[in-house]
């Protein structure tokens, strides 16, 4: 048991789109990731999505439903086999927990990413 400096995690990698892995919580991976630009659309057909922002802005587009903002400090969930695309215009990072395996990419055909552990 420790405390996670997420501010500290974050600082060490400065890719996109890229997950890492800095706690377990029951059966899920707690995980940090920066982004910048658009997801693909794509849903979770048997898990809800996540997503705490902990710095900056992003956008959540919903297939039929109107955009939603989700500022620092707001988080977000995504309910399973919703169709959605987190987007930025600057960097956001955001704070994510998804069941151990689950692929980041859902059914959007993009290659999961791998989630490495820091």
């Amino acid at each position: 048991m420790k405390a996670v400096n997420l501010a500290e995690k974050l600082a060490q990698f400065s890719s996109h789109w890229d997950p890492h892995v800095v706690a377990d919580y029951n059966a899920n991976d707690v995980m940090v990731v920066k982004f910048k630009g658009e997801f693909p659309f794509h849903k979770h057909d048997t898990t809800d999505d996540f997503f705490l922002v902990l710095e900056g802005e992003m956008v959540m587009d919903i297939e039929g439903e109107p955009s939603r903002t989700v500022k620092a400090g707001e988080l977000f969930v995504v309910p399973k086999g919703v169709v959605h695309r987190p987007r930025a215009e600057a960097e956001v990072k955001v704070l994510l927990i998804e069941p151990k395996g689950e692929p980041n990419s859902g059914d959007s055909g993009r290659e999961p990413a791998p989630k490495p552990r820091i």
